[in-house]
């Protein structure tokens, strides 16, 4: 028994060097190994109006993070933080832009949507997919969210708290984890804008 839990134990520490090596690479480029193919393109409604395609961001490095307006706490805390973040950059940080894209679009309507990311920098900017396009967008980026009832007939969401990091190719480029070390924040997008 004791044999086999060396064993075990091995093989996770194997995985989780193998994981980190290939995020790793895919930080610093130095690979074409696509294990961590993140993210893909989208063409969704804005809280600015109109709609973003990801085409359009070719040559702006950007983050991603998925979430709705009325989350109690994660979503609230990741923006002002990236917010402050971004704000720490000052001119370093001029070229970033962030998308919150909504994993709730039955609440998130454009109109409160925009009076939401209105509290934070102005390149944040909010995303509402439709119900239809959420599924496919949440699998390309590797996003979890689930509809859970609540006790007063309500629901809140469950979702991924990971902010993710995109180059100024539109490629996958790293993770800011929620309530990260802020100068460890600074440093993943300063690293970014300068990429």
């Amino acid at each position: 028994m004791k044999k086999l839990n060396i064993i075990l134990w091995g093989a996770v520490a194997v995985f989780a060097a193998l994981l980190g090596y290939l995020a790793w690479q895919s930080q610093y480029g130095g690979s074409k190994i696509a294990a961590l193919d993140i993210g893909g393109p989208f063409k969704l409604a804005s809280s600015k109006g109109g709609t973003l395609s990801s085409d359009s961001l070719k040559g702006t490095p950007y983050a991603v993070f998925f979430g709705f307006t009325h989350c109690p706490v994660v979503c609230p805390t990741t923006l002002y933080e990236m917010d402050t973040a971004f704000k720490t950059l000052g001119d370093d940080g001029k070229d970033l832009r962030m998308f919150f894209i909504s994993v709730d679009p039955e609440q998130d309507t454009q109109a409160y949507m925009a009076n939401y990311v209105a509290n934070f920098d102005p390149r944040i900017e909010g995303l509402i997919p439709t119900p239809e396009q959420l599924p496919g967008l949440a699998k390309a980026f590797r996003v979890f969210y689930e509809k859970v009832p609540t006790s007063d007939g309500g629901y809140t969401m469950n979702h991924t708290a990971t902010v993710f990091l995109f180059n100024r190719e539109g490629k996958f480029a790293g993770t800011i984890a929620f309530d990260e070390d802020p100068k460890m924040r600074v440093e993943k997008l300063r690293r970014l804008a300068k990429g």
